[in-house]
């Protein structure tokens, strides 16, 4: 028995692939008798009526997210508030979450709608925004939350401490603070380690900072982060979440990062290896 039996389709807003991959998925799923619900360029392109996103998170039994990470980031911040589990068929380039080939989608979904597939959580980071007693904002990440300067390229000074701890005050183009999951994206790239997605843990991983003994830190999941910035060097910086949603912060400001109550729920099919992934994408073992 099917246990998928309504399906939202989020997707690339365009290009011939996107369309073409749609077109496959839709008539695969309609020969198996699936109800689709799609919105916005799914809807669209298959002329389909749209449903609006957070419904269709509340009435699916599965999301199939057809592009590369960002739209699968962007379609998990919202799917994961719901615990709808997410496939993720992959048009992008440098994917670590999208591992659903288009040319072997038909087959690998044929195994996941009869349950044979290999399921993972993933964390989700949410932080809170102040100045002073006013709140400016909040948001989640499944990747990353990143202080980083705003209009200039100046170093930012800034407090950090967790669980209550001071750790250090430092000078630096910013700061990554990412998942297991973000650990392969801004992370990686800025020196830090990778985690294994299943590890409850949260990296801190400074940007260009000043003083090259400070390294990225690992800590639990559950600790909270505190960094503020500092008064004594008044730097326009921003925090942002996955890349989106911007904060514009000035000295004095505080960001307060925490594990999210929620994670997304991730289906890969059954000769999913991870170690495989990061072979592929960062060509391990490649002679040059």
């Amino acid at each position: 028995m099917n246990p998928f039996s309504t399906i939202g389709i989020f997707s690339k807003r365009e290009g011939k692939a996107v369309e073409a991959t749609l077109h496959t998925l839709h008539q695969f799923l309609t020969e198996r008798g699936v109800k689709i619900l799609a919105s916005g360029a799914p809807a669209k392109i298959l002329q389909l009526p749209e449903t609006d996103e957070h419904q269709i998170a509340q009435q699916a039994d599965l999301a199939i997210v057809v592009g590369g990470d960002g739209t699968l980031l962007n379609a998990g911040r919202l799917l994961s508030t719901y615990n709808l589990p997410i496939v993720g068929v992959n048009l992008g380039r440098l994917g670590f979450l999208v591992d659903v080939s288009p040319d072997e989608m038909t087959h690998q979904l044929e195994e996941i709608l009869q349950g044979q597939y290999h399921e993972e959580q993933r964390c989700l980071l949410y932080a809170e925004v102040y100045r002073g007693q006013q709140t400016l904002g909040a948001g989640t990440a499944l990747n990353d939350i990143v202080l980083h300067s705003r209009n200039e390229i100046r170093m930012i000074e800034f407090t950090t401490c967790i669980d209550g701890s001071f750790v250090t005050t430092q000078r630096a183009d910013g700061i990554v603070v990412a998942t297991p999951t973000g650990s392969t994206a801004y992370s990686l790239s800025s020196g830090g380690p990778i985690l294994h997605p299943s590890l409850e843990a949260t990296v801190l991983v400074p940007i260009c900072p000043h003083t090259l003994s400070n390294r990225p830190l690992v800590v639990n999941s559950k600790s909270t982060i505190e960094i503020s910035l500092c008064s004594q060097r008044p730097v326009d910086s921003r925090v942002s979440f996955d890349g989106h949603n911007n904060i514009e912060l000035i000295s004095g400001d505080k960001i307060i990062i925490r594990a999210y109550q929620e994670k997304m729920h991730l289906l890969h099919p059954q000769n999913y290896d991870y170690y495989h992934i990061l072979r592929s994408k960062l060509h391990w073992g490649t002679q040059l």
